[in-house]
């Protein structure tokens, strides 16, 4: 279960995120103090660190450097169930069928019945987080589309919760149907920001554009290519 932790997910025409992923996690370092985790992807390949740790001890400069992309996610974990090892950090990743990572802020209140379904199916897990459980049920959805997959996966499941997709090429946000946990979309030049808390926007340099709607998702790959083609929209 994660109840209070910190997410964030950029998105830009540029190929250097993860300095804009560190100052919104070290906004977010309140909503959790046990791990932190990034990941970024420049179209063509995935780079991950997380560990267990503040995000300033877990991110040196060499990590920094490493982590170049124009995509990525990242997270710190409050626990409040759970095993304190370092698989427990988030992002999650999915290889099968297709590369997709997530970072969660939530419970559910069915985990126990759909991860004991998961594991019959034959579906293997590598931590307890609830987290888990929705990147299985993606992979498994027999959608074409991420976000169709994500839709499916997510009517499965009970509970509250925001989350952020990413593949090599695309970044996805969502919040419960009923909007219990926040999710707030900015912007700044030509680059797209999801994340818990508006703090992580103005250590950024980012504007405020709205909330993310209860049960909608929002594709930050559909936004950056109208903007490509077409005048950025006022908001």
């Amino acid at each position: 279960v994660t109840r209070a932790c910190g997410i964030i997910g950029v998105m830009t025409h540029e190929n250097k995120v993860s300095a804009e992923l560190y100052e919104g996690l070290l906004m977010l370092q309140h909503r959790g103090q046990d791990s932190a985790g990034m990941v970024t992807s420049d179209g063509s390949r995935f780079k991950e660190k997380k560990d267990n740790g503040l995000v300033k001890d877990v991110f040196d400069k060499r990590t920094m450097n490493y982590l170049d992309g124009n995509i990525g996610l990242g997270h710190v974990r409050y626990p409040t169930q759970g095993g304190l090892s370092a698989t427990e950090a988030q992002p999650f990743f999915v290889n099968s069928p297709l590369g997709i990572y997530l970072i969660h802020n939530g419970n559910l209140t069915n985990a126990f019945g759909l991860r004991k379904q998961l594991v019959e199916r034959g579906c293997i897990f590598q931590s307890t987080m609830d987290t888990e459980i929705i990147i299985h049920l993606i992979a498994i959805s027999l959608y074409s589309t991420v976000v169709d997959r994500i839709i499916d996966a997510l009517k499965q499941v009970k509970g509250a919760y925001s989350l952020v997709a990413m593949t090599e090429n695309s970044l996805i946000g969502v919040r419960d149907p009923m909007g219990v946990r926040p999710l707030v979309l900015g912007r700044f030049d030509n680059a797209y920001i999801l994340c818990s808390e508006t703090c992580a926007l103005d250590i950024i340099g980012a504007d405020y554009v709205r909330d993310i709607d209860p049960g909608e998702p929002a594709n930050m790959s559909i936004l950056l290519a109208f903007e490509s083609t077409h005048a950025a929209p006022q908001h």
